[in-house]
């Protein structure tokens, strides 16, 4: 019957094959969080295999011509695989829908358009080292890593949903990640999961490469799971964090005329009775900062990106609110706009995303801007032209955002030192912290309340604790609404707000490990895998050809 199957999906053309292989993309999507259901892609990538096989030129030619209708192919598994793992950007457009309602459909069917681009090439690539049998799983592993690589660079990138994440679905599966990093884990995925398609032909060679590559699985989740048995959670002393998860509406966001009720959201959550590890009230003679004022029992506090409707440095009241709550034992980290006044020959001030470390008085200990900035978001790509035409990034912030100039490792006193990242810049692998400053722990502040109860900010979570396995550290998260955490080294949550609640989060703050091996090599391991595949395919192209 898989015979059948395979035979029929090889003879499909046209928009046949393509409206196949699509959903066979939307179907792949359910591997990502907030799903997880991984094992859905051991029917999506034979699918993609098939159509593949039967993805050449009708006509006598040169193998280039098979090129097109494979990269069509390819296209239409990514635009299935964005469309269904990226619908929920649409909502951001629905805060201000008057202005920018018009723009979701567009907005959607454009990015899983353009982003399917990167799968076609995936797939043309793949179809240049292309022959019969398990060689050409290998050749497709290495056009979805090339693919992905450059989907996470090229202008700017966006490596949202990377296939590998679908291999990361669990704790033991995300533990290969502190070796191959988050790119390295797409062709391990494209190896374990297109593999199956062998089984249509079930030659004695095809067969022992299929038992090769179960081996191969079990012995990487099974090495996960060794790992994270012979490492419990160490935690770091005397330090213990309170991260507040306000859950403003977007709306409030942006509009200064909530400016007191968002400040009082902030210190009613911020002033709660400490929480000790079990979820209960701590006993007054256990908690520590309370000499001084401050929070009893908190020596950190963390309020999320862009916590303020306002500029905080321009507003006295706030900083003075700030000096009362926190007093001289609790340091607050917290999002907020920071602006410049314009530099010479310039016109304009310059506006920051930044996060700031404020101490005693309201003192601003340190600082950091962000980096890589969202387009569309919090920048327009021409940004003048775009503006004289009328046209307005979701902030609305006249001019846009200034990026900031890149990755720093902070260091304030009674706390290891950290990297800061501001919302999505978590999700670059080896993006997020400094190689020749090695931070101890991460912060990450986001506001995913644009996207309301979708799978946005789950997946935007996922990569957080991917990004913790791959550098060994934790990272402490605060999110407006989404899901606030605090996660140890090996992704686990240590302690969490689901999306949509108001609370806090109370925890202490998790040691680092050792440095992982993608910390110390980066991109060697995973491109050593990728190498092997490429010889493998592009011998057996050389031998068989096809």
């Amino acid at each position: 019957m898989l015979e059948s199957i395979a035979h029929a999906i090889t003879l499909s053309w046209g928009w046949r094959r393509a409206g196949l292989v699509a959903l066979a993309g939307a179907l792949g999507a359910l591997s990502l969080a907030p799903f997880h259901a991984f094992p859905v892609l051991w029917i999506s990538f034979p699918v993609l295999v098939w159509a593949l096989d039967g993805a050449a030129d009708m006509k006598e030619g040169h193998r280039l011509a098979r090129l097109g209708p494979a990269f069509f192919v390819g296209w239409a598994f990514g635009f299935g695989w964005f469309l269904a793992g990226l619908w929920w950007i649409g909502v951001a457009f629905l805060v201000d829908a008057e202005e920018f309602g018009w723009l979701l459909p567009i907005a959607i069917a454009t990015l899983s358009i353009g982003l399917g681009l990167f799968h076609g090439l995936a797939a043309a690539l793949a179809r240049l080292l292309w022959s019969e049998g398990p060689a050409r799983i290998a050749a497709l592993a290495v056009g979805f890593f090339v693919a992905d690589w450059l989907r996470g660079h090229v202008l700017t990138g966006f490596p949202w949903n990377l296939i590998g994440y679908g291999f990361a679905a669990n704790e033991p599966m995300m533990q290969i990640d502190s070796v191959l990093g988050g790119y390295g884990l797409t062709p391990l995925a494209v190896l374990v999961f297109a593999a199956p398609a062998v089984l249509a032909s079930r030659r004695r060679g095809d067969l022992r490469f299929l038992a090769a590559i179960a081996i191969v699985f079990v012995a990487v989740v099974g090495w996960g799971a060794a790992r994270l048995h012979f490492a419990p959670t160490a935690f770091v002393p005397d330090v213990r964090f309170r991260i507040v998860q306000p859950a403003i509406e977007q709306v409030k966001k942006l509009s200064a005329d909530y400016k007191t009720e968002t400040m009082e959201r902030y210190v009613e959550l911020s002033r709660r009775p400490a929480l000790g590890t079990d979820g209960q009230p701590l006993p007054t003679n256990l908690r520590t900062g309370t000499g001084g004022g401050g929070i009893p029992g908190i020596t950190h506090l963390v309020w999320p990106e862009s916590a303020f409707p306002f500029v905080l440095a321009n507003e006295p009241w706030a900083l003075s609110t700030i000096a009362q709550l926190i007093g001289d034992r609790t340091v607050l980290f917290t999002g907020a706009v920071r602006g410049e006044a314009p530099a010479a020959g310039d016109v304009r001030h310059r506006w920051y995303n930044s996060i700031y470390a404020i101490g005693r008085d309201a003192e601003i200990l340190a600082a950091y801007d962000k980096a890589h900035l969202v387009p569309f978001g919090e920048y327009l790509p021409f940004q003048d032209a775009l503006e004289s035409l009328g046209l307005r990034q979701l902030t609305k912030l006249r001019g846009g955002y200034s990026a900031g100039p890149g990755l720093r490792t902070l260091t304030l006193p009674g706390l290891p030192p950290f990297a800061p990242l501001v919302c999505y810049e978590i999700v670059f692998p080896g993006e997020v912290v400094e190689a020749a400053h090695r931070p101890e722990w991460m912060l990450n502040v986001t506001n995913d309340a644009w996207y309301g109860m979708t799978p946005g900010p789950w997946q935007h979570l996922h990569q957080a604790r991917l990004r913790a396995v791959e550098e060994g550290l934790p990272v402490v998260r605060a999110a407006n609404n989404g899901i606030s955490a605090m996660i140890d080294p090996m992704g686990r949550i240590v302690a969490d707000l689901t999306l949509g609640r108001v609370g806090v989060v109370d925890a202490d703050l998790p040691k680092s490990t050792e440095s992982t091996v993608f910390s110390r090599f980066g991109m060697i391991p995973s491109g050593v895998l990728v190498m092997f595949a490429f010889l493998w395919a592009g011998y057996r192209r050389v031998h068989r050809g096809g």
